[in-house]
């Protein structure tokens, strides 16, 4: 709106600079056009640089400087359009258009008027009138011009800030992470020997060697995951595999080795998305963690199911049991899920049940 309502009033500046011209005629007003040609052609000009000032002001120009010259009425659009040439291309167009017109103007006013006075006051003041209308359109273009700059400066400085701040951010979190693969990997390996030992020792039952041989394995599983993270961190992360809906029965066969009574029904419509199926798998793996945590022996059902139309859903149950001793935890796992799946448009729920059972259900939508 504000567009338009500039354009129709430079079209009415136009139109007063047409009428003035058209109140003060050559001294000699025989030849001096009829006053309907006169108001149509000027009409059309206007109307043209209403529509036309932005898009194709050098077509515009070359247009009304001729009707221009031999009218009264469309001689003042011609500096506006001049105006507007100044303002949206280069110096050198506008300077050879001014240059042009006043090449057409002198000669064929001297001919028509001869050396009088109302000749030599009519060029200076077409030529002052045009110079000054492109002096201005000039000065404008080149304070936009800075005015541009100076905010395409301050967005890379910005940028620029912006990177400055993520890669502190990433080393920060890689020498975080490389602290936390020392310390880890220090009492992991330790954890690692002990169970060796304890699966080797004369001593223990065949049950006891065989937990002490799934302790050993899991701790060996620790490391190379460990060692997995500091990898991510040194390389981007398109390079390193990451997990599908694929290796979901892989993930559960893992929990059944170590012990858990844990079951899976899977059943997907079609090829599942890779990223789709790295966040079931990340809430699968959450899941049996947290169950292993907080209810270790407890039978956990994991479903899985969906397809194009609906989506995918993850449903983990375990039964709330006190048997055993729990592991620590802080709750950031289910933070940790919660965000990703914000992120991916999904939907998680979760809690105790009044059945008695742990409940952790997610919704996936399926990209399209």
């Amino acid at each position: 709106m504000r567009r338009w309502l500039l354009e129709l009033g430079l079209g009415l500046v136009a139109a007063a600079l047409g009428v003035f011209f058209l109140m003060n005629p050559a001294p000699d007003d025989s030849d001096n056009a009829p006053l309907a040609l006169e108001l149509f052609v000027g009409a059309l000009a206007v109307a043209g640089l209403v529509l036309f000032r932005r898009r194709r002001p050098v077509t515009l120009t070359l247009l009304v400087m001729p009707a221009g010259i031999l009218l009264a009425m469309p001689m003042g659009v011609t500096p506006i359009a001049l105006f507007a040439v100044g303002l949206h291309r280069r110096a050198r167009v506008v300077i050879g258009l001014v240059t042009l017109h006043t090449a057409v103007v002198v000669p064929l006013y001297y001919l028509a008027f001869g050396a009088t006075r109302w000749f030599y006051e009519s060029v200076v003041f077409i030529v002052l009138l045009h110079v000054s209308v492109v002096a201005i359109a000039m000065l404008v273009r080149s304070q936009r011009q800075l005015v541009a700059s100076w905010a395409e400066r301050a967005r890379q400085a910005e940028e620029g800030q912006r990177l400055r701040v993520e890669q502190a951010k990433l080393a920060e979190r890689e020498q975080l992470a490389r602290e936390m693969h020392d310390v880890l990997a220090h009492r992991i390996s330790l954890l690692a020997v002990h169970a060796g030992a304890l699966e080797v020792r004369r001593e223990s039952s065949p049950e006891e060697q065989r937990a002490a041989g799934v302790i050993r394995e899991c701790a060996h599983d620790a490391l190379e995951d460990l060692r997995t993270v500091i990898g991510v961190l040194r390389a981007p992360a398109e390079d390193q595999p990451q997990p599908t809906l694929g290796d979901v029965p892989a993930l559960v066969e893992q929990s059944r080795v170590a012990g858990a009574d844990v079951g899976l029904a899977l059943d997907s419509d079609g090829d599942v998305p890779d990223t789709v199926g790295r966040h079931a798998y990340r809430i699968v793996q959450e899941a049996l963690t947290n169950a292993r945590k907080h209810a270790p022996g407890a039978p956990v059902k994991v479903a899985i199911s969906g397809g194009a139309e609906h989506g995918l859903d993850v449903a983990v149950r375990n039964t709330l049991t006190g048997r055993g001793p729990t592991m620590p935890g802080a709750g950031a796992g289910l933070t940790g899920l919660r965000e990703r799946v914000a992120l991916a448009g999904g939907h998680i729920e979760h809690g105790p049940t009044p059945s008695g059972e742990f409940y952790l259900k997610a919704w996936l939508p399926w990209p399209r």
